[in-house]
């Protein structure tokens, strides 16, 4: 098993297609990741599943690696220890980022009805997209995605894989921004619809997997000096946007839900 527990989850997957099913039934978002660079035994310790489910989750594991042998499972080294509580209770600054989560997934909840009313001919259509642009690069990049890769990422060791795949989705989710201009200046309505739609279900999977998995997991490996100066660092950071400029994306975002 020691080999598999150190092995690149996508590898896995491709030697073993079982895999998927059995990370889907623990409700480990692995499979529609596009780096999956991830080895087996730091998933397991992200996720914090209690030894129960990790047992569980090695021994169907062995099974689909060693079909028919009666296999030692490893006990998997945690940093932190896995805790029972299904309740995820977040430090003061991974409250901040949840909370400007909120915000950005109500935009994203009115993507879909934006682009079934869309006309490229439309000058107000046109401009319900740039509006929508614009709180993408400011709030949800500028503002929210600064805070996590200048400052929360910077407190663990450079080269991680699950933070790497948080800035491979950030930067992804940027080429999708550049696709939609692009689109706008070519009078593209296939592309707008395709990178405004991909836009969407990429940050929604990666919201889920930062407020249900990255930021549990950080707050576990955090100091509470850490957890103090990162709320600190955080309020010096909202300064990026003053208060009329959170209230006009909030004003923003509201006048779209009427529609």
């Amino acid at each position: 098993m020691e080999k598999y527990l150190n092995k690149g989850i996508k590898d896995i997957i491709s030697e073993f297609p079982a895999v998927a099913d059995i990370l889907d039934e623990f409700d480990i978002g692995c499979v529609p990741c596009n780096v999956g660079t991830c080895l087996l035994k730091d998933i397991v310790e992200v996720h914090n599943l209690s030894p129960e489910q990790e047992a569980v989750l090695m021994q169907k594991m062995a099974h689909v690696f060693y079909p028919g042998q009666d296999v030692k499972l490893p006990e998997i080294k945690r940093t932190t220890s896995a805790t029972q509580s299904t309740e995820i209770k977040y430090s003061p600054p991974m409250k901040v980022l949840v909370e400007e989560h909120k915000l950005i997934k109500r935009l994203l909840a009115v993507i879909p009805n934006i682009l079934e009313k869309f006309d490229i001919n439309s000058e107000d259509d046109k401009e319900v997209i740039l509006n929508c642009v614009d709180f993408i690069k400011s709030y949800a990049d500028k503002f929210h995605h600064a805070k996590e890769e200048d400052i929360l990422f910077k407190l663990f060791e450079e080269g991680l894989d699950i933070v790497q795949v948080m800035c491979t989705d950030h930067n992804t989710a940027r080429n999708h921004v550049k696709s939609i201009l692009k689109g706008l200046e070519a009078k593209n309505e296939a592309a707008i619809h395709e990178h405004l739609s991909g836009y969407r279900e990429l940050l929604t999977e990666h919201i889920k997997k930062e407020d249900e998995i990255l930021y549990p997991w950080m707050d576990r490996n955090l100091s509470t000096s850490q957890v103090g100066n990162l709320y600190s660092r955080f309020q010096e950071v909202d300064n990026v946007l003053t208060a009329d400029q959170k209230e006009k994306y909030r004003e923003f975002v509201r006048e779209l839900e009427k529609d």
